[in-house]
Parts: C-alpha cells; structure tokens; sequence
C-alpha cells in the first residue's frame, strides 16, 4: 500500500509571517533547509507528497484570490524546481469559527485516502500546529511536530496530552525529520483478505530479529520464525486459512503477502546491499542466492524423500519460495541438499533468511541506486 507524507504549507515549507496571511510574494520566506532535506526524502523514500493547508477566508474580501495566488504559485514552482513535486494540493477556505469538517484537523477532504489502497498507519503528517497533530491522530498516521510556537493550533485540538502517543517527533529541524524517515520508512503493513485466507504481516527491515507468527500450521510458524531471527528482520504475521481443506492456500498467501512486504519495505532500494547469500547447518548445506532488482525469477534444487515434514507437504516449500519470488519482484535461487528432512527445509530458511539480511542491508547516509540501469522497480 502507498505511503503519504501530508504537509502542511505556513510554517512548515515556507514560515509563517506575523499576521499568519502570506497574501504577497515579499512574505514567502521558505522554511531553512527544506529544500536540501525534502529533496532527499523525495529522492531516497518511497512516499507520495500532499500538501494541505488551511487558508482562513480566501476567496473573501480578507483574503482575495488575487492576493493568494502568485504566492501560492511562486512556492510550489520554487519545490518543483528541487525535483518536489506534490501529489495533491488541498486547500480550505473556511475559518476556524466555522468548524467545518473540511478544515483541518477534519479529515472531510482527504476521506479519499481512507477508503483503502493507502498505509495510513505508516504514513506521516508533518505541520506547526497542534491542528496538525490532531489530524495525524484522526487519519490513524504519525506526526512529526515542527514546534517553533507550542500555542499555535491548540484550539482546534484535544490538547497536547492527549496527543503524546501520535507525535513520533518534535523537532524545528527539517534535518531532524529526514533522519527520523530515514529509520522509520522501512516499514511496511499487509492486509491481504481472500475467501481463502486473511493475513496481517507488519515488517520492519531494521528491527531486532523479533517474530510474533501464528499461521495454523507449528512448523511453519517455525519456518517463518527462522526468517526473522536470521534476517534482523521484525516480523508479524497472523493468519487465519482453510486449513479444513488443505495447507495450500495458507502457505500460498503467506507468500504473497510477504514477499508483497518485503518489496514495499525495500521503497525505492536506495542504498542497499541488493544481493545476499548462503550458509552450512550440521550436515546440511543451503545456498540462496537472491537479487532484489525488480524481476522475478526462481530457481530450485532441493529433493525430498519424505512427503511431509511436521504437518507441510514439502511440495509447498517450493510453491512458497516461487511465490515470495513473485511478490517481492527478486531472483532467488535455491539449492540445497542433506540426509535429514528436517535440517534440509531449516538450512534453506536459515540460508535465506541471511541472505535478506546482506541484500537489505544499507549503509547510513548512502544515497546511490545499486543499478546501473538508474532504476530497481
């Protein structure tokens, strides 16, 4: 799903002149900064850019639209100059006597960004004003809180207290949010509901290892844990399939769903190791070899003499790995051979698992795209 970063203009972009109006191009002072960082952020993250703004009583005589215009123009030129380009530009009118639930922190006219397709969980309301922290926490989103007047929207909130668990930064510095998107954008948040199954995976590239995993099916649930422990990975995953019927669809979708996740946490791969490799476990050995560059491809090389290990039919290990290529968009070769079931299926979730973790790995401040092609889709 598509990550939004919503940010406010009037002290945020540009700084807020004295009578809080910035009705004349002699008033737009763009905030410091911003261009170097939001660049970047455009650059190296994977967020769609929408600007929304309260703009008290345009259109009436306090504020004509002749005097807001060239202004308004005049800034979204300068940022599209710099490569910022917005996604969407939303505007009210009303005042804050109003109460119109179009008007920030009403969510009125972004309700289109709520009915699905967008990872609001993850995505980001960056503004001055406490009105601005109170639409995070209305859209279910992250606020990063730019507090150069602590007074500033207060009114048209609950309160700071009861903002705390929605503020994830409260900085003046535009540097400061770089570098805290910079740790939180590899993040990704899977919702994929069939007749068949419903799965819920939350991925975090840079976690600790952590795996919270119920799928119905203990080895699996074993298996998958191995991803997470190996990769550095955190990991949650919740499945609910037909297990009535068979294990297919649930090992099938678990697939999809992760290897969804993992292309969406990955973003745009700047910076990344982009390859990964493989490992030796008792008398079994595994190599995996994986390139997250955009194409699926999958090869395998493991036989089995049993049918099933724990309660999997060990044709599904394939099928999983097949699948996981697919939705992740990488090659993955797989080729793996022991006397043991058991250690055989381990190795190669061991062995894949690290090789995720040297493929995603990405060195702080490194900005280069591993393709020469100047693209990873």
């Amino acid at each position: 799903m598509k990550k939004v970063l919503f940010i406010d203009r009037d002290g945020t972009l540009v700084k807020e002149p004295a009578d809080y109006q910035i009705d004349a191009l002699s008033k737009v002072e763009f905030y410091p900064q911003v261009f170097q960082y939001l660049a970047r952020i455009v650059q190296e993250f994977d967020y769609e850019l929408v600007m929304v703004t309260n703009q008290d009583g345009l259109g009436t005589t306090s504020f004509p639209e002749a005097d807001f215009w060239p202004a308004h123009n005049h800034i979204l030129q300068s940022f599209e100059n710099e490569g910022i380009d917005f996604r969407e530009i939303i505007i009210d009118r009303t005042f804050a006597k109003d109460q119109a639930p179009t008007r920030k922190p009403g969510t009125a006219l972004l309700r289109h960004y709520l009915k699905g397709g967008y990872d609001l969980e993850n995505s980001l309301v960056i503004g001055d004003r406490l009105s601005d922290m109170q639409l995070a926490k209305n859209l279910g989103s992250i606020g990063i809180w730019l507090d150069t007047d602590p007074n500033l929207g207060a009114d048209e909130s609950n309160g700071l207290a009861s903002l705390e668990n929605t503020i994830g930064l409260r900085t003046q510095s535009w540097k400061a949010i770089y570098q805290f998107l910079q740790d939180q954008n590899r993040l990704a948040t899977i919702k994929r509901y069939t007749r068949e199954t419903k799965i819920d995976v939350r991925l975090d590239l840079d976690g600790a290892g952590q795996a919270q995993v119920n799928t119905g099916l203990p080895f699996f649930d074993h298996m998958l844990d191995q991803i997470a422990r190996h990769s550095g990975c955190d990991l949650k995953l919740q499945v609910v399939g037909d297990l009535e019927v068979d294990e297919h669809h649930t090992v099938e979708d678990t697939a999809l769903a992760l290897g969804q996740a993992f292309r969406e946490a990955l973003g745009k791969k700047v910076g990344i190791e982009r390859y990964g490799f493989s490992l030796p476990m008792d008398e079994a050995k595994a190599e995996v070899l994986i390139d997250f560059g955009g194409r699926p491809w999958f090869v395998w090389e493991a036989d089995f003499k049993r049918e099933r290990v724990g309660e999997i039919p060990t044709e599904l290990f394939a099928h999983f790995f097949k699948s996981f290529s697919d939705a992740a968009a990488c090659n993955l070769h797989i080729r793996a051979k022991a006397e043991n079931e058991h250690h055989l299926i381990e190795s190669i979730f061991k062995a894949f698992a690290r090789a995720i973790r040297q493929a995603i790995y990405r060195v702080q401040g490194n900005t280069v795209l591993p393709s020469t092609k100047g693209t990873l889709s």
